[in-house]
């Protein structure tokens, strides 16, 4: 049976040769089997991202950012995904989060 950490590692290299199909397939199995798995979540939007799937990317980020409300990394690209899709307002407003936390602020209390 394969781990989570298998399917994840397999994902991680068909978005390194551009598989970005299949990527999302295992990244998707991923959050499925761990819906609070942040980096799953995450690299499902950066391929979802990649594929022009905005909304969906966008959908992936949220659920990261959930997650882990002061992760700089999560912030920073749910701010593209929004940017790519056209959200300018959304975009800015997850980037000034992501900025926040990059001077050493911090969105939520941990």
């Amino acid at each position: 049976m394969e781990t989570l950490e298998d399917i994840f590692d397999d994902a991680n290299g068909d978005l390194a040769v551009g598989e970005l199909e299949s990527a999302v397939e295992k990244y998707q199995r991923c959050v499925q089997m761990a819906p609070d798995f942040f980096d799953g979540w995450h690299a499902l939007g950066m391929a979802l991202m990649k594929l022009g799937r905005f909304p969906e990317a966008i959908e992936a980020g949220t659920r990261a950012v959930a997650l882990r409300p002061n992760d700089q990394i999560g912030w920073t690209s749910l701010s593209l995904f929004y940017n790519r899709a056209g959200h300018i307002k959304e975009a800015e407003a997850a980037g000034a989060k992501a900025k926040i936390l990059s001077w050493g602020g911090k969105i939520a209390r941990e």
